[in-house]
This record gives structure tokens, C-alpha cells and sequence, in this order.
């Protein structure tokens, strides 16, 4: 394992800020989908755990902010703790696995693609993660 790529998926979890607005997933999926991704990752030099930290539970009021609450890290890649949005930028289709999925290849195998923390990115959305 010393020499695989670790890419830690972390959940912050969430509190509803607006009673008009639900999310459309089951967090309770996000463990499995991460044990997916780590056994189709590993042949290639990659391992995907799951962490989920409801301590650092974030308010959500829309899909962007929703991305908030998806952090990965990379230590290899110098990725401390980026938000899903700040790793994916805008959302193809709201949908939360797939966007985990896109993120957690593109950290995988592309992370020079990805802005660094502090660079000001255009898409923020005040998540709090630095871009």
C-alpha cells in the first residue's frame, strides 16, 4: 500500500438552510460508492477511503453548497482539503455520485488540472476551502 496514491473522500454532512430546497441523494450511499471507486482505482495505483466528519456539518441552501460539504485530499498531490466544487468546478447535472465520482478521477489522475488553494478561482462559492 506504500506506494499506491491515497485519496481520503471526506463528508462533512449538512443542515437544511431553506425549507424550499432538498438534496437528492442518500448520504448513506456515499461509503459503498467510495469502496467502488477504490476497487476500480487500485489496479491503477490508487486506494479511496471514506471519512465522514459530521462535526464540520455545513448549511445547505442550494447544490453548490452541497458540494461544500465533499472535501478531498491527496497528500501526494498536495491537496490538503478541497471541496468537490473547487476540484470539479459548476456541475454537469446536480448529480452528487457522479460528481464524486469526477472528482475523486480527476484527482487521480489528472491533479495538475486543478487550481491550487488560495488561487481566487472564478466559480467560488465561499465555502470556506480557499479558492
Amino acid at each position: 500500500m506504500a506506494g499506491l496514491k491515497q485519496i481520503t473522500v471526506a463528508y462533512y454532512g449538512y443542515r437544511l438552510g431553506t425549507k424550499g430546497w432538498r438534496p437528492e441523494f442518500d448520504e448513506n450511499a456515499l461509503p459503498s460508492l467510495v469502496d467502488e471507486l477504490s476497487t476500480r482505482l487500485e489496479p491503477m495505483g490508487v486506494t479511496v477511503s471514506f471519512v465522514a466528519e459530521p462535526q464540520n456539518a455545513l448549511e445547505v441552501t442550494g447544490y453548490g453548497d452541497l458540494l461544500n460539504t465533499i472535501r478531498l485530499r491527496s497528500p501526494k498531490d498536495h491537496i490538503g482539503n478541497l471541496c468537490l466544487g473547487h476540484v470539479i468546478g459548476q456541475s454537469r447535472d446536480c448529480n452528487l455520485v457522479e460528481d464524486v465520482r469526477r472528482g475523486v478521477t480527476r484527482v487521480a489522475f489528472a491533479p495538475e488540472t486543478i487550481e491550487p488553494e488560495g488561487s481566487h478561482k472564478v466559480v467560488c462559492h465561499n465555502c470556506g476551502c480557499g479558492c
